[in-house]
């Protein structure tokens, strides 16, 4: 088969495209065939060795990708072999995602609702399962000001539309001008530049301060943001795509992590998100494929923060 393979750790160019023995599955897993590949920013981190995975480094070498859709087309010693012939998402446990054919445990699969397009339950199975548990544990209430930075991207994007339906009134910040008509269209009652000085003032005057922050940014977006939040506001911090964490602020409360979930309570969300989209309450956004033999450029364009939405390898 076709995948993408590194031998170091280093820029997009260590991602290569070559032929490699087909995977087998192994007790209690099945194969897939992958019509879409998700790529995540952790991913990008996880190849450059930096951010949190520096210290984590995974063992050389290895194929990216941790979430794949397709047919189940084998099945490994105790799978159900009732398996074979279905449409799933599933994560393939943080390595081998980027190919033609990926290997699954069983237990991970997530069936695709009719309802739902597979490169739309491929978009939603990790900014979809995360989203909806940043969403439950912030408590989002109606008539609450939300500020929901990176509101253009994959998580983002989602984070939008579910504190819109919960009757916020949600304020979505991404950087650039030209992102606006896609944030205010998923239900964000107005939409700020953060590339522009001054734009968390703006963002404090519009809502006299807004009651929380979804922060998956970091740095200086990061701070600035929890500059526009209220005394006795909160924040959900959830990731450093600027490369630093944001640091808490004296006047805001930092909504607690919870933990990893355990492996069940990721599929449960996983499902959950699925559910939201088959009934018309989430619409991930798909905003660009690659062909596999393109992971690198993926890639290049998830880092130069020219990508919108949700970015897919197809292969």
């Amino acid at each position: 088969m076709r995948a993408v393979a590194m031998d170091r750790f280093g820029g997009p160019e260590v991602l290569r495209i070559r032929e490699v023995e087909d995977p087998v599955p192994g007790p209690g897993q099945v194969l897939v065939a992958v019509d879409y590949a998700g790529i995540t920013y952790v991913e990008t981190q996880v190849r450059a060795g930096r951010g949190p995975a520096a210290h984590q480094r995974p063992p050389l070498p290895r194929i990216p990708g941790n979430g794949v859709g397709g047919r189940v087309s084998a099945v490994g010693p105790g799978a159900d072999a009732a398996l074979v012939g279905r449409t799933v998402v599933t994560t393939t446990g943080g390595t081998g995602g980027y190919a033609e054919l990926a290997v699954a445990r069983a237990e991970d699969l997530v069936p695709v609702p009719a309802q739902v397009a597979l490169r739309d339950a491929v978009a939603l199975l990790a900014d979809g399962r995360t989203a909806v548990l940043l969403h439950r544990q912030a408590e989002v209430r109606p008539g609450e000001w939300v500020l929901v930075e990176a509101a253009a991207g994959g998580v983002g994007s989602l984070l939008v539309q579910l504190a819109a339906a919960s009757g916020a009134k949600v304020v979505g910040a991404a950087r650039g001008p030209g992102k606006e008509a896609l944030v205010t269209s998923l239900g964000a009652f107005a939409y700020v530049d953060y590339s522009r000085p001054g734009w968390e003032r703006e963002v404090a005057e519009m809502s006299g301060g807004v009651d929380l922050v979804f922060d998956g940014v970091g740095g200086v977006v990061g701070a600035q943001g929890m500059r526009a939040v209220r005394p006795g506001g909160r924040a959900r911090v959830y990731g450093m795509a600027s490369g630093s964490w944001t640091e808490p602020a004296a006047h805001v409360t930092v909504v607690p992590d919870g933990g990893v979930p355990a492996p069940a309570q990721i599929r449960a969300l996983a499902e959950e998100a699925l559910a939201h989209a088959a009934a018309g309450r989430l619409r991930p956004i798909v905003g660009q494929t690659y062909p596999l033999s393109e992971a690198a450029e993926a890639h290049r364009a998830i880092e130069a923060r020219t990508t919108i939405g949700k970015t897919l390898l197809v292969p």
